[in-house]
């Protein structure tokens, strides 16, 4: 029983590092090039990051020192702490459902 507590708060933890995360990627505009879902941009403007992100290590590397043209963020625009926070959120981003799955559009298409 305490393993499963100790799941939940674990969980619940989880949850709350991916909100402050997906306010970061809002706040920095990650979404202009990576998309709302991190589906990819438009015209290649940056690349799929979900699903399957890469590596947390190759993750910070790439924001830290990026290899291409996206903006670099230091330890001043985002922290250590920001940084796995935004991390949490990109694991944990969900896809769009199908047009089929969604009752309104579901009505729409009789």
């Amino acid at each position: 029983m305490a393993l499963a507590a100790m799941h939940s708060v674990a969980h619940a933890a989880d949850l709350e590092a991916a909100k402050r995360g997906e306010s970061l990627y809002m706040q920095h505009q990650c979404y202009s090039c990576h998309g709302t879902q991190g589906q990819g941009g438009e015209r290649n403007a940056g690349p799929k990051i979900f699903p399957n992100p890469t590596p947390f290590v190759a993750f910070e590397l790439q924001l830290r020192t990026p290899r291409s043209l996206m903006p670099r963020y230091p330890v001043q625009s985002i922290n250590d702490l920001q940084l796995k926070d935004l991390y949490a959120y990109v694991e944990n981003m969900r896809t769009s459902p199908a047009a089929s799955q969604i009752p309104v559009l579901q009505q729409a298409m009789r």
